[in-house]
């Protein structure tokens, strides 16, 4: 079989808050500055890093998780990068061996090393210990160290002694700048004024060993064979899927829009926030997650987009709505500022923010086509008065996970769907159902 031999590293950490978005996006637009091509990977669910991690490349940020993805499809998005890029940086979730599957599993499963982002602010010599631990509990291959929020070049050297072999490939500074956050996790790319003089900054400021890097030894990514004429079925061919894009409704994986396209649907794209209706063109239409709560009075005074969406649900029409776009679909949604607004009421009930995460993790809902692999994450809660028509199925716990609800052609749940995962089950959501 055909390899590549290719720099790969999983940027990981002992727990979230660590930095590792920031060093990702840091080491990969040092990398490109350098003139490297660099790809880079997010390890789990997930939509915002990503999309900050692609404007740190330029290039797209594709998922590599073993459950919902599964590990040929990943092995084939690798061996992909493989081929156009000279580095691939996979970020990875929470802390190194959180979850099941693990950033720790997706390293050991591709053999690729890993590059440990320590926040070593509160501390000096122990960075060692951790490295050691982070290594050894597994194991995994330990590649090096960024130290992030390093104070001074003694601290820096200090940190260097305490790792013994392993060797320090950059420092990061108390940050003057960092990547701002909310309570998703770090703000979308579109809310960050002057981004990429930021992604700059933020790459000048970290202090980075080439010739350490240069020595790192390549990984090895096998490159399957072409596979034969794609076999995948035009379910959704003549279709057309009008699909909310805007500052709103933006969660949104890049392999769902591929996977509907494949199976022959058209996409086009409407914004509510900018109070367009749903496109005349459609035949069905998707509402994914984002943050409805940040624009709940512009989506309430959104007259033209609340009457068109009610419209396409009188008339029939397949409705998806994910998350964020379920929320927007309920009777009134209030806000952190307890403002309550009033929504397109398509599914009646209040949704309500919290102060705490009220769901988060992987899960599954069961179809008449399998299971469709998917994860929820959200701070809200929806009061409803509608039975769920399924329910998901928490992995790997296996117990009973977000409600799935439908009214008349609707159908809505805080679960994020991976289409890939299940493609005869994804098509079933945008066609009409009979009887």
């Amino acid at each position: 079989m055909k390899h590549i031999d290719v720099k790969v590293v999983m940027v990981a950490a002992v727990s979230s808050g660590q930095g590792k978005t920031t060093c990702t996006a840091a080491l990969a637009r040092k990398l490109v500055k350098l003139g490297r091509r660099v790809r880079v990977f997010k390890c789990g669910p997930d939509f915002i890093d990503p999309m900050l991690l692609e404007r740190a490349t330029g290039a797209p940020v594709r998922t590599l998780d073993l459950w919902m993805v599964g590990p040929d499809q990943c092995r084939s998005q690798l061996a992909q990068a493989a081929q156009e890029a000279d580095v691939i940086l996979i970020e990875g979730v929470m802390g190194l061996y959180d979850g099941t599957p693990s950033s720790a599993d997706v390293a050991r499963t591709f053999g690729v090393p890993v590059l440990a982002v320590i926040d070593a602010s509160a501390m000096a010599q122990t960075a060692g210990a951790i490295v050691m631990g982070l290594r050894d509990y597994g194991p995994v291959e330990m590649a090096g160290v960024i130290a992030n929020r390093v104070a001074s070049d003694n601290h820096g050297k200090m940190v260097a002694a305490s790792l013994r072999d392993v060797p320090l490939f950059a420092t990061m500074p108390r940050q003057q700048v960092s990547l701002p956050e909310r309570h998703l996790g770090l703000v979308v790319p579109g809310e960050i004024h002057n981004l990429d003089a930021l992604l700059d900054q933020l790459a000048d400021q970290l202090i980075f060993d080439e010739a350490t890097w240069e020595a790192l030894a390549p990984v090895r990514i096998e490159i399957p064979p072409a596979p034969a004429a794609e076999s995948m079925p035009a379910t959704l061919q003549g279709r057309t899927i009008a699909i909310a894009r805007d500052a709103a409704f933006m969660f949104l994986y890049p392999a769902n829009l591929d996977l509907l396209r494949a199976l022959g649907a058209e996409l086009t794209f409407f914004s509510p926030l900018a109070d367009e209706p749903v496109p005349a063109a459609a035949h069905a239409v998707y509402l994914p997650g984002g943050y409805p709560e940040l624009h709940a009075q512009t989506l309430s005074e959104a007259a033209t987009w609340r009457a068109s969406i009610r419209a396409a649900h009188a008339a029939g029409l397949p409705i998806v709505a994910e998350c964020g776009g379920m929320m927007a679909l309920a009777d009134t949604l209030t806000d952190q500022q307890d403002n309550e607004w009033p929504m397109a009421g398509l599914l009646p009930g209040a949704v309500a923010m919290q102060p705490r995460l009220a769901g988060l993790g992987p899960q599954g809902l069961p179809t008449a086509d399998g299971v469709l692999r998917g994860h929820t994450f959200h701070y809200s809660k929806l009061t409803t008065t509608v039975a769920p028509a399924a329910h998901t199925i928490k992995h790997p716990s296996a117990i009973q996970g977000e409600a799935w609800y439908r009214v008349g052609s609707l159908t809505a749940s805080y679960f994020h769907a991976y289409y890939p995962s299940n493609p005869a089950a994804a098509a079933a959501l945008f066609m009409r159902r009979h009887g």
